[in-house]
C-alpha cells in the first residue's frame, strides 16, 4: 500500500443502496494498491458512516482521505450536500460540485436544460406534493398520448417508474409517488430503442472522450447494437453537449430514446450515479474499447486530484 489515500464511500440511505454496495465493492477492488491506499467506507441505510466495522463521523473520515470516490447512488450521494461537504474539508472528490451534482440528479430540471439547448426531450408534466393531482390528472390523460411513464423526479435505476394509462391509473401511480417522493415527473411514452452513452474526460487524447453507444433491450447492455452510424453520431454529440451543459465532471453517462423521427434525451447520470459493476452498462462499454477498470480509476482519481 502506497500513495494517496482514497476513500470510496458505499451503500447509503438511498432507495439503490443494494446497488451502490455492488459498485462501491467493483471500485474498492479495482484500485490499484501499488498506488494507492484504499479506504472502504460503508455508509448505512440510517446514514452512519464505518470503517471496518466502526461508526465514525465523516469529518474524522475525511480529515485523513486525499481523494474521495462516491458510489453513494441515489439521492443523498447525489444530491449536493455531501459533494458541499467535501468542499468544505478541502478533500478532492470524483464527480460534478453541489449544484451540478443536483441538476444533474433532477430529471426536471436536467430536462429543461435540456430544453434550452435545443436538445429534444420526453415531453413532460411535474407535479409536485400540494398541488390538485385530480386537475393534473385531467390535463394529463387529456393531452398525453396514454399510457404514460410516471418516474420519480431524484430516484434512479428505474426504482418507482411505473407506465400506467387512463385517469384511474395515472390517478393511483402519481398519488402513489407523491405520498412517498413529494414529487412526480410524468413523461410520454417514447416508443423506440433505449440506448446510453458514456463520457470520459480527457482521455486518450480527447477533451470529452465518447465510449461506444450501448443498446439497452431487455434491460441488458448489447454492445454492439444495431444502432446505424448517424445514430450513434448524434447520441455521442448530444451526450458530450449534456455533459457540458450539466456541469459535469470526471466522466457521465446519458440515456436515451431512439424514435422514428430522432434521438430523445432522457436524463443524465453523474459520476456519481454511474454504476461500475461487471454488469452495467459502463463497465461493458468500458471492456468493448479495451479499457480496464484500474486503469479507468486511475484516471478518474489523477483527474479529481489535480
Amino acid at each position: 500500500m502506497q500513495g494517496a489515500i482514497v476513500g470510496v464511500l458505499r451503500g447509503g440511505p438511498s432507495h439503490e443502496h443494494e446497488m451502490s454496495l455492488l459498485s462501491g465493492h467493483a471500485v474498492v477492488s479495482n484500485i490499484p494498491r501499488d498506488r494507492y491506499t484504499v479506504r472502504d467506507i460503508y455508509v448505512d441505510k440510517q446514514g452512519t458512516w464505518h470503517e471496518r466495522g466502526k461508526p465514525l463521523l465523516p469529518a474524522d473520515i475525511l480529515r485523513s482521505t486525499d481523494v474521495v470516490i462516491n458510489t453513494l447512488h441515489g439521492e443523498y450521494g447525489e444530491n449536493g450536500d455531501l459533494q458541499r461537504l467535501f468542499r468544505q474539508m478541502g478533500v478532492p472528490f470524483v464527480g460534478p460540485d453541489a449544484m451540478n451534482s443536483y441538476t444533474a440528479m433532477h430529471k426536471v430540471l436536467s430536462k429543461q436544460k435540456a430544453l434550452e439547448a435545443n436538445v429534444r426531450t420526453p415531453r413532460f408534466q411535474f407535479i409536485q406534493e400540494g398541488e390538485d393531482i385530480d386537475l393534473a390528472v385531467y390535463h394529463i390523460t387529456r393531452n398525453f398520448q396514454q399510457p404514460v411513464v410516471v418516474k420519480p423526479v431524484t430516484w434512479g435505476s428505474s426504482i418507482g417508474v411505473t407506465i400506467v394509462g387512463g385517469y384511474d391509473q395515472v390517478h393511483e401511480a402519481i398519488s402513489h409517488l407523491i405520498a412517498i417522493a413529494g414529487e412526480v415527473l410524468v413523461e410520454e411514452k417514447i416508443r423506440g430503442t433505449e440506448a446510453t452513452v458514456g463520457i470520459i474526460e480527457d482521455f486518450r487524447g480527447e477533451i470529452l472522450y465518447a465510449l461506444p453507444p450501448v443498446e439497452i433491450v431487455s434491460s441488458q447492455a448489447v454492445i454492439p447494437g444495431n444502432l446505424s452510424k448517424e445514430i450513434q453520431d448524434e447520441l455521442i454529440k448530444t451526450a458530450r453537449l449534456m455533459h457540458g451543459i450539466l456541469g459535469q465532471r470526471h466522466y457521465s453517462r446519458s440515456d436515451f430514446m431512439i424514435a422514428k423521427n430522432g434521438v430523445y434525451f432522457l436524463e443524465l447520470n453523474s459520476a456519481v450515479g454511474c454504476k461500475l459493476s461487471r454488469d452495467s452498462a459502463f463497465y461493458r462499454s468500458l471492456a468493448s474499447v479495451g479499457v480496464t477498470l484500474p486503469e479507468f480509476l486511475t484516471h478518474t482519481i489523477e483527474l479529481a486530484m489535480k
